[in-house]
């Protein structure tokens, strides 16, 4: 059974109007997640247009933001960059010793 290093959470809208978007940071997200070995989720919330966030969430810890998009239109290497300097920053705070365990597969990502 393989370790653990957390999950990522993209929270999103439920709207039509953020479809394209969702559409492009699901990807990314997804891409960077399987690339690193961390679990997915897609959490939709009922709404006003809103932009759309990713989170890491490590077990029972509070989850942190990684990304947001600002409603404006990225493409999915722009989102993965992001996605992946967040966390090599995480990367050396004690509280996300899961991500130090993947630090060079970070790195490495590309």
């Amino acid at each position: 059974m393989e370790a653990n290093h957390g999950k990522l959470l993209v929270y999103a809208p439920n709207l039509a109007s953020c479809r394209k978007r969702l559409k492009l940071i699901r990807a990314a997200a997804e891409k960077t997640a399987r690339k690193l070995n961390l679990s997915f989720e897609i959490v939709a919330f009922k709404g006003v247009e809103a932009p759309i966030y990713v989170y890491y969430k490590d077990g029972a810890k509070e989850p942190i933001p990684l990304y947001c998009d600002k409603n404006e239109e990225q493409n999915p290497e722009q989102v993965c960059r992001a996605l992946r300097s967040m966390m090599f920053v995480l990367s050396f705070h004690p509280k996300y010793s899961a991500l130090k365990r993947i630090r060079k597969a970070i790195i490495r990502f590309s």
